[in-house]
């Protein structure tokens, strides 16, 4: 069984890290901004409680491997910027789901493709994925772009799928595969 709350990962620009309790207001200063959650399947948090209930459910989940969540923490200030997370692993299918947030005053600068990459290779090589799925609002083009940069490609529309205070949407499926991840890469190399 992998175990995953002493495992980081390094990019140019970011350290991607378990997450700890200090990272409690950064995580509601993100997670309760309407704009961050606009998309999400659950509302803006009304209160720091909810940041510190993700530490206390990563400090027991991460040890046991039954998910990896990384903050996104920004090298040259230690700023924690968002999150990244592989869930619903199943070891037998070799398969997980991903999902990620980013504070606003970082969208745009290519931080969450940085991170996914990264994410992204250490499921296909050290995990062994075959596959890694995504469920986003399919009103969120930001997102989809980004899933689609990374060589996602959309697979399926669920209608009506999530009410989330009050308000009913719809969800756009994604998957990647283990082998057009290989191929982009070797692709990218050449």
């Amino acid at each position: 069984m992998q175990t995953f709350d002493q495992l980081s990962l390094h990019t140019p620009r970011l350290l991607l890290r378990p997450l700890r309790a200090e990272d409690a207001q950064g995580l509601f200063d993100m997670f309760s901004d309407a704009e961050v959650m606009r998309y999400w399947s659950t509302p803006p948090w009304p209160t720091i409680d909810e940041a510190h209930a993700m530490i206390a459910r990563d400090l027991n989940a991460m040890p046991a491997g039954e998910y990896l969540r990384f903050g996104l923490e920004h090298v040259d200030d230690q700023t924690l910027i968002g999150t990244c997370t592989l869930f619903s692993i199943s070891s037998t299918c070799r398969r997980a789901e991903v999902g990620y947030g980013l504070a606003s005053a970082a969208w745009g600068k290519g931080y969450m493709n940085e991170a996914l990459t990264a994410l992204l290779d250490y499921g296909f090589s050290e995990m062994k994925l075959n596959r890694v799925e995504a469920d986003i609002d399919p009103r969120n083009h930001a997102s989809a772009k980004s899933l689609e940069r990374l060589g996602f490609t959309r697979e399926g529309f669920l209608r009506e799928r999530w009410i989330v205070d009050g308000v009913v949407s719809d969800t756009a499926l994604y998957g990647l595969l283990q082998s057009d991840w290989k191929a982009r890469q070797t692709s990218c190399v050449q």
